[in-house]
């Protein structure tokens, strides 16, 4: 008895697809100020990417839906942050979390200032 949720359903991967896709993360992390692991359906990784436009935020997106390893990259994620859920944010190389997180840091006024350390966002700008 097959539901909605079941067309969602997810291959396995194996240790060898998690781990070269592990690392393909990683490099994308640290070779961008602001990286975004989304899904272009996700109304939560929309919410992240428009708060991040409408800050001017230099910013790089991966759709995991659009990629061939996508599955495989957020078993990665799930491996090393902890979390599966999209959006994935990493702000300067540091795991931020999900829209919640990324929202909350926002409100608390925290987040323009981590992007301007990271140099996402020009100084000037914001001040």
């Amino acid at each position: 008895m097959g539901g909605i949720l079941s067309s969602f359903s997810k291959r396995s991967c194996s240790e060898a697809e998690t781990k070269m896709a592990l690392e393909k993360a990683q490099n994308l992390v640290s070779s961008n100020p602001v990286m975004v692991f989304s899904k272009t359906y996700c109304g939560f990784c929309d919410r992240v990417k428009k708060l991040l436009k409408q800050l001017d935020a230099n910013f790089q997106v991966m759709e995991l839906d659009k990629e061939a390893d996508g599955d495989a990259i957020q078993a990665a994620l799930l491996e090393w942050t902890g979390q599966r859920t999209v959006p994935n944010v990493f702000i300067g190389g540091k795991h931020i979390g999900g829209c919640d997180a990324v929202m909350e840091k926002h409100n608390q006024g925290q987040l323009v200032p981590m992007l301007i350390e990271v140099k996402a966002v020009n100084a000037e700008q914001k001040a």
